[in-house]
């Protein structure tokens, strides 16, 4: 077989005779029932606010059908998926529930594909995988189904661009994640492509001082160790960063990703000119539309912030940690991966409250007002509308307010 009778990228065309499943699986009456009524609900005596753009976006959800749409397509094969389909342990645990195999990556981030027989069918995830990864797995000769998010083939089209007219890519995104991998591998299309991957904008302050040459800037072996694990091998920030281009991992702060890269211009400006930059810099849009929207719904709600606020999704998944985040700033808000920590009997709460995907959960008891409140609710772009439904019951459980015949549907 060649590779264009073992790659599929646009699905099997059993979107449609999967969706009632698919529906049945991951929608929540109780949402849909606040959604008609003007995203905000009354009961008994709490008020409920539901972001205008929450949850599932597209790339999600295609990701999703295309994984079940593999499963009813190859029910002899045996079938893997290349990390998490996304950051969701509900919807991962489907998928192991469905048969697919997890092959999971070292802390280093390789994977080890030695499992896999060209008999096999293996699941790219919307994270899409690095390049090396993609040609390792074309080695093997197994059926590629890959559910690459189009938003992150958007930004990898960018720093193939960069890589191609000699710019260093600057991502904005954590070197960890598996996106940022995949969109900094990209560089390798073209010899001697560079990157290098900046957390926030805090550590792209290096970057500029490093580019205006200012006297606090770290010197080039400083440079070197601090990024040695966040750089394309070689670089060199006294040349390496002459040329830059700005992109980003999809689920960042996109406010944050777009001031990043009009900071770094700004420090080239300061050093050798307008005109300079204007050759010597740039940046396209690769702001994720979904992460956008989801982001602003947030931003409108904390206008007039509910008393409570509830986001509700993976705890590594990064867009939905800087949801959580935006809504500390202005609210008391509780991140929780599913309704499952929510303890109704107890009527505690765990939860997590920094941005760290890895800092330990902490359980608070009493964090309910006593009194009639607003709850607001969001949830991240990979968390079904059945895991907000399912926590919103158990709240209303704790307040004892009768479950509305709407979430028994």
């Amino acid at each position: 077989m060649t590779i264009e009778q073992t790659y599929f990228r646009k699905g099997f065309g059993l979107k449609k005779e999967l969706k009632p499943i698919i529906d049945s699986e991951y929608h929540s009456a109780l949402v849909e029932r606040i959604r008609s009524q003007g995203y905000t609900d009354v009961f008994g005596d709490v008020t409920v606010r539901l972001a205008q753009e929450f949850g599932f976006c597209y790339g999600v959800d295609r990701a999703v059908d295309y994984a079940y749409e593999t499963v009813h397509k190859f029910p002899d094969k045996t079938i893997y998926l290349v990390g998490e389909i996304i950051h969701n342990p509900h919807v991962n645990g489907r998928m192991t529930e469905m048969g697919i195999r997890f092959i999971y990556a070292n802390p280093d981030g390789v994977f080890d594909f030695g499992v896999l027989t060209p008999h096999d069918v293996v699941i790219m995830p919307a994270f899409g995988v690095t390049l090396h990864d993609f040609e390792a797995l074309s080695n093997i000769g197994c059926i590629m189904v890959d559910t690459t998010c189009g938003s992150v083939l958007h930004v990898w089209k960018r720093v193939d661009k960069y890589a191609q007219d000699g710019f260093t890519a600057v991502i904005h995104g954590k070197h960890t994640h598996e996106e940022s991998r995949a969109t900094a591998s990209q560089v390798n299309k073209h010899k001697g492509g560079k990157f290098i991957i900046v957390r926030d904008m805090a550590e792209s302050e290096l970057i500029r001082d490093y580019i205006s040459d200012a006297p606090s800037k770290l010197s080039r072996e400083a440079f070197i160790e601090h990024f040695a694990t966040k750089t394309s091998p070689g670089f060199d920030p006294d040349t390496d960063l002459l040329h830059v281009g700005v992109a980003n991992q999809t689920t960042m702060l996109a406010k944050e990703s777009l001031a990043i890269g009009w900071a770094i211009h700004a420090s080239m400006v300061e050093r050798f000119g307008d005109e300079h930059a204007s050759t010597h810099f740039r940046s396209f849009g690769t702001i994720c539309s979904a992460t956008q929207e989801r982001q602003d719904a947030v931003a409108d709600m904390m206008q007039q912030p509910p008393d409570v606020m509830l986001v509700i999704g993976g705890y590594n998944s990064s867009n939905t940690n800087h949801l959580a985040h935006l809504c500390q700033k202005h609210t008391r808000t509780f991140h929780v991966e599913d309704a499952d920590c929510i303890d109704v009997a107890r009527g505690t709460i765990r939860h997590k409250i920094e941005l760290d995907p890895h800092s330990p959960e902490v359980t608070d008891s009493d964090w309910l007002p006593e009194g009639p409140f607003q709850l607001g609710l969001t949830a991240g772009a990979s968390t079904p509308n059945n895991k907000i439904g399912e926590a919103l019951l158990k709240i209303l459980e704790i307040r004892g307010i009768e479950a509305p015949a709407e979430a028994e549907a």
